[in-house]
């Protein structure tokens, strides 16, 4: 953002209610480019949510940006939206007019489109569910100057937890992400969310413990 830097103290961590708070005393809120790690992969998921939103495509913003939005760590490298499965085609027609390369990988899940050499996943399936239920829940929210929608602390919470497998279960990578989004979650929405699963299940456990869970 213009005159960003040296003007607005650091945002501390913390949830929703909290940011609402810092918002009134002049802390960021939001994603703003002189605090992302590399700004010009912030211009592109900014000139991806523009399209979008010029072309109608309904859409959230997701992966480590909505965290970072949201209060999360920094994100450097993760650029990720969530789309429905029948925008698609429109979306990667819209982005190509916008002078970007579209690509379609083998998965059955997501869409790519590269800015150069930054890649933006169009996500349209999360751990093997429809995205639109996922879209229901966004938040309106300002990311580097552009208004646009965020996937639900919920939202991003499960789909971290839904991904744990027997080879994929870094506890460690996803406790950063649920001590600065905590406040912002319905936990016990989240437990009903990832009944079955042994590893969420043990995740979970662990944050009890730890003290991380806001239930009740």
């Amino acid at each position: 953002m213009p005159g960003l830097a040296g003007s607005v103290r650091p945002r501390p961590p913390g949830g929703r209610a909290k940011a609402l708070l810092c918002r009134a005393a002049g802390y960021r809120v939001g994603v703003s480019e002189s605090l992302v790690g590399e700004p010009a992969l912030l211009e592109t998921l900014k000139r991806v949510a523009t399209g979008l939103k010029r072309a109608g495509v309904a859409f959230a913003l997701g992966g480590g940006y909505a965290v970072y939005a949201r209060g999360g760590p920094k994100s450097e490298h993760d650029v990720d939206f969530v789309l429905r499965e029948q925008d698609v085609d429109r979306a990667l027609d819209v982005l190509t007019q916008e002078g970007l390369r579209p690509f379609r990988p083998p998965e059955d899940w997501l869409a790519k489109v590269y800015d150069g050499s930054h890649t933006v996943d169009l996500i349209y399936r999360l751990n093997g569910r429809d995205a639109e239920e996922f879209l229901r829940g966004a938040d309106q929210m300002e990311v580097g100057s552009v208004l646009m929608p965020v996937l639900s602390a919920r939202a991003l919470v499960t789909s971290r937890l839904r991904a744990f497998t027997e080879h994929n279960c870094d506890f460690g990578a996803v406790l950063p992400t649920v001590r600065a989004l905590r406040e912002q979650v319905d936990w016990i929405a989240v437990r009903s969310d990832v009944t079955g699963s042994p590893y969420a299940e043990a995740f979970l456990n662990l944050c009890e413990r730890l003290g991380l869970l806001c239930e009740g």
